[in-house]
């Protein structure tokens, strides 16, 4: 059994897409743990957020995200929040391969311009809330194994990078 791959990063970066190519080639389990969240809470994390709290999404987002790091050979895609947590980000680094996906933060802007999805953005100026969030964020994603510069690869570029990475990192396929 070889450790899981997980991706990190902002909202918007396509820690999914990029995700899904990887399980596809490595034949491995995809797991969107935002996704995960909503099938068991039964509604959006926007609607989490605003009815329940950060706080009761964080609690959630974490007890999730540490079952599936304890599990082998799948592609953990982590909501962009989820690497902050201290617990998470010990279990990723000793079970996973981690990866940090990271956009230039005008890209990034671009990606989530009218996005209404993603909860922490539903303010006004969602522009200065972006490079708040990225700057903040930064030191932490950046304690990720690799760090993967996005901005001139297309998907499947990105891939096969990681995967090279990941399999220099000893993990074999």
């Amino acid at each position: 059994m070889r450790k899981n791959l997980t991706l990190t990063g902002m909202m918007g970066v396509g820690k999914s897409t990029i995700g899904k190519i990887l399980a596809k080639k490595l034949n491995y389990k995809f797991v969107d743990v935002d996704k995960l969240i909503e099938d068991k809470e039964g509604s959006t994390i926007t609607f989490i957020f605003k009815n329940k709290s950060e706080s009761y999404f964080r609690k959630i987002e974490n007890d999730i995200t540490l079952n599936e790091l304890k599990k082998n050979n799948s592609v953990i895609s982590m909501g962009g929040g989820a690497f902050l947590s201290n617990s998470i980000r010990k279990s990723a680094k000793k079970l996973s391969t981690s990866f940090w996906l990271d956009v230039p933060i005008d890209e990034l802007i671009k990606r989530l311009k009218n996005n209404n999805k993603r909860p922490l953005l539903l303010k006004k100026n969602s522009n200065a809330e972006v490079k708040k969030i990225y700057f903040d964020r930064k030191k932490i994603y950046n304690e990720a194994d690799y760090r993967i510069k996005c901005s001139s690869l297309r998907s499947e570029e990105i891939a096969v990078k990681i995967i090279n990475l990941y399999e220099k990192s000893g993990n074999k396929i």
